[in-house]
């Protein structure tokens, strides 16, 4: 739980990964956050396909407090991680295998300044690098450039994590009462919590 980007979309094959990378770095030892290179040369003819080797192609970041942000692709040029790649890389279920190029990262406890870098990060290479990129901004930064709506966002989520973080902590579960039943008494009383 907590203020999140989801995105998804492939690398130009007319750009160059190592430039990416290059500028990626540059940037990134600017704020001197902590970063990985992987491979930095896509191979031939992987473009387009469904197939793809289990390498990972890319850069990945990490700023303060914020989740890794990740600049990272298979071999057929689509946008995932390595996490992605282990778990959902293998999968023959269709439904799992969408979950294989959806990648989140996770500003809330990171902040607006950040949360506002790294947006304005990936503009910059969706601009140059990228094609057939999507992203949902749950700060709607994305969307609108708007700094107040992207602050309101982090207020609303902040004090969701409290109320759930404070109802965890004054309600226990009661002796013999089910995982079940307890979460339902502890959604009973969020909802009481937020009645006008």
């Amino acid at each position: 739980m907590g203020l999140s980007i989801h995105y998804n979309g492939r690398f130009n094959r007319k750009a160059s990964l190592k430039k990416m990378i290059e500028e990626v770095r540059d940037i990134v030892e600017v704020y001197q956050w902590k970063y990985y290179v992987f491979e930095d040369i896509f191979p031939d003819n992987g473009f387009g396909k469904t197939q793809y080797d289990r390498k990972i192609y890319g850069i990945c970041f990490t700023p303060p407090e914020c989740e890794t942000v990740w600049l990272t692709f298979l071999s057929n040029g689509r946008m995932s991680t390595p996490v992605h790649l282990r778990f959902y890389g293998n999968t023959n279920n269709k439904r799992e295998r969408r979950y294989l190029y959806m990648i989140s990262v996770k500003t809330q406890y990171a902040g607006i300044e950040i949360h506002k870098l790294v947006i304005h990060l990936l503009k910059y290479i969706r601009e140059k690098y990228l094609q057939d990129f999507n992203v949902s901004d749950e700060g709607e930064y994305w969307e609108t450039g708007d700094e107040q709506l992207l602050a309101n966002s982090f207020e609303r989520y902040t004090f969701l994590i409290n109320t759930v973080s404070s109802l965890l902590q004054s309600e226990s579960i009661l002796p013999g009462e089910s995982l079940e039943t307890y979460f339902e008494r502890l959604m009973k009383r969020m909802h009481e919590k937020f009645k006008p």
